[in-house]
This record gives structure tokens, C-alpha cells and sequence, in this order.
């Protein structure tokens, strides 16, 4: 979908599924952020770039459409594995030459993986990105796996698993979504386990990693001090006879969604653990990405418990002080989602804070929220969306993002307003659907192991 005021400032004829040559077009020209611009080379691959002239930094990030979900079982693991190979050298470089080639100019790098996508980037002074776009392709592109690499990461891997183990606030996250997805990919470690990281072979990340890398995949973004044809210049030659260097080919569509993500029946699920504390989540399936409905959660989200002023912090913590840590929150996928609410407590306290969760779960459902709140829960997401919007990285994510997850960029004024349109019979509407639905229940604590 074009957003409004597109222009399209190139043409092309299309052959093979792609285009002949590229094809830019101005996106936005923000009064609250600078000017869009969109080029998809002939490759498939897209690039998204935001000149903001006022910032003497640059972010640049390389996003690919592949995440922990689309792993089979065996594979589990294997697109973390990756994002942590790419660092170790390519056919230019080795890993120090990667890693020290931005620290000499005080950049940074980095990277994640998240269950539908996997991100690197770097962020630098203005005058050091043409260094960061040939090192970030370099490693993206062209990385060698060499089998040493690949045993001296498994072993940081499967000390990163027991870390989190070790982490009780973050497992009891991923028991939540294991009781709700169970054996679907969504449902799954995106690190993988011991069990699958173990026996991974070179063969099956390097399998993984050519079949998954491709051009139509990938969405290369830059927000900062930038000339949008200087960057897809400097990314072209990067890519110059690499294996992202591909006869024409269109961009890789929106994530199908079929079929559509089945969620298990609700149950609790508890990790018997010798912890001070006992780490709860209490939800259900949610809405998917795209959910219309996804601006009114957003202001539901918060008045429940997105932040000090919500109603289950005030209730929780601190009327009654029985939790240092209560919130909610909610996650969206292409086709599925998930709604929770978390706390911390001392395990003696656990059944009171879920009583009196409940029960405003309920009251909300059967009440709905107050104008009031209304309100407060509106702000609170537009002040956070344009406080996030302060630093290059946050608005070159929002371009990867709006590309990749949405198929569409919208303007700042827009989503604002999307988030002002949200009316009080919208939200209690959502509330009454959303918090009657069955709850799964997730425990880390010293209880008795229950699934």
C-alpha cells in the first residue's frame, strides 16, 4: 500500500518478477522527522533511508524476515546461532577486523533475533557510514562459518541458555508462551535449547543461512545525517558480487498467515524453582499486528498496567505492597498475539496478587475504563511513540519495522491521530472480548511442578 502523498520519483518496466533497474520513491516528508525515501534495488532488496540534517549520527540496520518461528523443530535455534556467527568473519574480514573497524571510530554494533525477524546494525558519526554500510553488508552477506567459529559459539550459546535459566523474570515469560502456542514455533525458546543447539551441525546453519538470506528478505534501513542515493550507492557496491548480489526478483510479500497459529486449551504451567521470589504471568491469545483493534489495546494496555498511575500497580503495589514488579502487556505477531500480566512477589503472596489480578481483569470487562483514563492511556502512548522517536536508532527501527512487520510506513501525524480516534466504547468493547477470555497460567517459584 502506498501511503498518502507517495511520490514516485522512478519508473521501471518489470521483468522476472523484478524490476530492471531500481526504484525510489519519497515515502513522507515529516514535519516531525525528516524526509522518507524507499529504493528497491533489482534484487528484491529494499532500502529505506530518514535524512534528519539536525543529528551528526547514523543508524544503519539490516533487518531479514526470518526469525525463531520459521525454524523446524531440529533447527530450533538455528537463526540466534546465526546472528551470533556472522560476527566471527567473512572472506574480507576476520572477527576482530569486524568488531574493531567501528570501535576505531566510536560506533557500535550489534545484533538480535526475535521469533519473525533478525536484526543487525551499527550506529556512527555521520562521516563513518560509508565504513559501517561495507562492514554491516560484508558480514550479512558473505560470512564464512568457519566449522572453528561454529564450536566456540555453541559453547557462548549454551552458557547464554543457562543464563537465562538462571533468569526466573525472563523464563517465566517463555513458559507463558510455551502454555499458550505449546509445540507450535511461536511457543518456542528463540534461543533454542541445550538439547537442539547441541548436536547443530555447520551444515544445517549454513543450509539455513543461504536459503534464508536472500535479497527479497532483507530490508536495509538508515535514519541520520544521510543522503538517501549516496546510501543505496554505497549499499550497492557492498553487495557488489556477493550472494545478496541476485537476478531481478520482487520483494518477498507481507509473512503469510496461513494457516492460522492454533493456541492450546487454557492450563497452568509451573517451573519448580528454589527462588525468593515467585514469578507469575497470567493471560491469553491476543490480537495479531495488523488488528485494527491494535491502538485501542495499546490505551487498554496502559490504563491496566503500562505504567505507575495503571490500575493493578496502584492496587498491587502500592496500596498493598505485595509486589516490587506488576504489569501487563501485550505481544503481536503476523497472525496470532498474546496478552499477559505479570508479577514478582513473595511466594507466600502469590494467590492474593492473582485473586485481586482477577478480579480487575473482571471489573474491567464488566465496567470498562473511565473517560479519565481514556485519556491518560492515549497519552501515554503518544507521548511514548515520539519520545521513542529521539534517537536515530529508534527512528531507523521504526523504518525497518513500518517495511517488514507492516508493509506500510505511517506517517508520525497519522499514527498520532489513529491513537486519538480511539474511542471509550472501542476500548470497553476490546476489554469485554479480550479479558473474558480463558487464562493460562505460568509459575517460576518453589512450588510443585505442575504442567
Amino acid at each position: 500500500m502506498t501511503p498518502p502523498g507517495a511520490r514516485h520519483a522512478t519508473t521501471t518496466a518489470r521483468s522476472g518478477g523484478g524490476a530492471t533497474r531500481a526504484v525510489t520513491r519519497t515515502l513522507s516528508e515529516d514535519p516531525l522527522g525528516g524526509t522518507v525515501r524507499r529504493t528497491v534495488l533489482p534484487s528484491g532488496l529494499r532500502v529505506l533511508t530518514e535524512a534528519i540534517p539536525a543529528m551528526r549520527s547514523v543508524s544503519f540496520g539490516i533487518w531479514v524476515a526470518v526469525g525463531s518461528r520459521d525454524e523446524t523443530g531440529p533447527q530450533a535455534g538455528a537463526a540466534h546461532f546465526l546472528e551470533h556467527l556472522l560476527f566471527k568473519g567473512t572472506h574480507k574480514r576476520g572477527a576482530l577486523e569486524i568488531s574493531s573497524a567501528i570501535e576505531a571510530v566510536g560506533g557500535e554494533t550489534n545484533a538480535f533475533t526475535t521469533k519473525e525477524y533478525t536484526c543487525y546494525y551499527a550506529r556512527v558519526l555521520d562521516e563513518d557510514l560509508p565504513l559501517a554500510i561495507d562492514v554491516m553488508c560484508d558480514l550479512v552477506a558473505d560470512s564464512v562459518l568457519e566449522p572453528a567459529d561454529v564450536e566456540t559459539e555453541r559453547g557462548v550459546i549454551l552458557e547464554e541458555i543457562a543464563m537465562h535459566d538462571d533468569e526466573p523474570g525472563d523464563e517465566v515469560h517463555d513458559l507463558f508462551a510455551r502454555a499458550v502456542y505449546g509445540d507450535h514455533p511461536l511457543g518456542r525458546l528463540i534461543s533454542g535449547t541445550a538439547e537442539t543447539v547441541t548436536p547443530m551441525s555447520r551444515r544445517q546453519i549454513q543450509t539455513f543461512y543461504r536459503r534464508r538470506y536472500v535479497a527479497p528478505q532483507i530490508v536495509i534501513a538508515a535514519a541520520g545525517n544521510l543522503d538517501h542515493t549516496t546510501v543505496v550507492r554505497l549499499v550497492r557496491q557492498a553487495v557488489q558480487g556477493s550472494p545478496l548480489d541476485t537476478d531481478p526478483a520482487a520483494p518477498a510479500p507481507y509473512r503469510p498467515t496461513t494457516p492460522a497459529v492454533r493456541t492450546r486449551a487454557a492450563s497452568t504451567v509451573v517451573e519448580a524453582k528454589e527462588t525468593e521470589q515467585a514469578h507469575v504471568v497470567l493471560g491469553c491469545p491476543g490480537i495479531d499486528r495488523l488488528d485494527e483493534r491494535r491502538f485501542a489495546l495499546g490505551v487498554l494496555n496502559n490504563v491496566l498496567g503500562g505504567g505507575m498511575s495503571s490500575r493493578l500497580f496502584q492496587e498491587i503495589r502500592e496500596q498493598r505492597g505485595l509486589a516490587y514488579s506488576v504489569y501487563s502487556y501485550a505481544s503481536q505477531y503476523a497472525d496470532s498475539g498474546l496478552f499477559g500480566v505479570y508479577a514478582g512477589c513473595a511466594p507466600s503472596r502469590v494467590d492474593e496478587v492473582l485473586e485481586l489480578t482477577r478480579a480487575e481483569l473482571a471489573r474491567i470487562a464488566e465496567h470498562g475504563i473511565t473517560e479519565a483514563e481514556l485519556a491518560r492511556g492515549k497519552g501515554m502512548s503518544k507521548g511514548a511513540f515520539v519520545l521513542g522517536l529521539e534517537d536515530t536508532g529508534s527512528r531507523m527501527s521504526r523504518l525497518a519495522k513500518g517495511e517488514l512487520l507492516y508493509g506500510d510506513l505511517m506517517p508520525v501525524n497519522e499514527l498520532l491521530d489513529r491513537v486519538d480516534a480511539v474511542t471509550l466504547d472501542e476500548v470497553n468493547t476490546l476489554a469485554a472480548d479480550l479479558l473474558t477470555r480463558p487464562m493460562s497460567l505460568a509459575v517460576v517459584g518453589p512450588f510443585t511442578p505442575h504442567h
